[in-house]
Parts: structure tokens; sequence; C-alpha cells
């Protein structure tokens, strides 16, 4: 890989009325790297990409459903035994339905919450201190992840 941080590709798949995906995108900046954005909700992944994006991350796909705010519910998305494909008719219908903010760097796929679950898979060097917007330090002044 080289080391030009213009050429690290990292894509986030982003809500910006969520505060969560909001730090997790500051916190890519703050490494130096412009990530490409997708606003899943106007541009939402497709079946394929879902199941692809689970499937990196090594985890069931029920782990990426939202539940809070959104018509799981009503829809009885934690019943037992819910097929994927019922998932991801789901998720089609109603993309609010994944849980934010996905990131997809070329060291691992990670569910972003909290939102410094980033650095887990953005390994460099953060450029300055970072505040979430909560108030809550990540990074210190000497660009170390605050414990």
């Amino acid at each position: 890989m080289s080391n030009d941080l213009r050429t690290t590709d990292v894509v986030i798949y982003h809500n910006p009325a969520c505060g969560t995906s909001r730090n997790t995108l500051a916190l890519i900046r703050n490494a130096g790297v412009e990530p490409h954005v997708v606003e899943y909700l106007k541009s939402p992944p497709t079946r394929e990409q879902v199941l692809r994006l689970v499937e990196r991350m090594g985890v069931p796909l029920d782990t990426i459903v939202r539940e809070n705010g959104t018509p799981f519910a009503q829809l009885r998305l934690g019943r037992a035994n819910i097929s994927d494909e019922e998932i991801l008719t789901a998720i089609a219908e109603h993309p609010i339905l994944i849980n934010r903010p996905i990131v997809v760097t070329p060291w691992g796929v990670k569910l972003c919450r909290p939102s410094e679950a980033v650095l887990d898979i953005l390994p460099l060097p953060q450029k300055g201190p970072f505040v979430k917007e909560d108030g809550e330090a990540v990074i210190d002044a000497s660009g170390q992840r605050v414990k």
C-alpha cells in the first residue's frame, strides 16, 4: 500500500443526521483521508452490497439492523427464525434500518459504534486532537488515542 494518504481508499456509509456518523467521518478526515461518502438514505446499497459488507465484517446480517427510530418493531424484524432474505427485503424498502456508520478501509470493514471504533480499521496517524460533538476527547494533542 502506498504511504500517500490521498490514495487510501476509505468508504463511509453515512447519515449526516447521526452524531456518531458525523464523528466517525471527522475522525477519518483527522487522519488526513478524504473518504468516499455514501449517504445511504439517498443512495442505498444493493442487497448484494449489504451482504458483502456483513461478510467482510464477519458478522450475521441482523447485527447491522438498527432498531431505534426505524420500522424495526412494526416489521417484526426481531422475531425468532427471521431469514436473511426477509431482513434484506426490509432493508431494501427501508434503508434507515441499516445501522451506521459502516466504514470500509484497506484494513477492514466495521460498524463504527462508537465512532472511535474506526481507529481499529484506520491505523493511520491522527493529525491533531479530536473531541466528539458531545465533548468526549478521543485523540489528545500529541495525536494519541485517549483511553
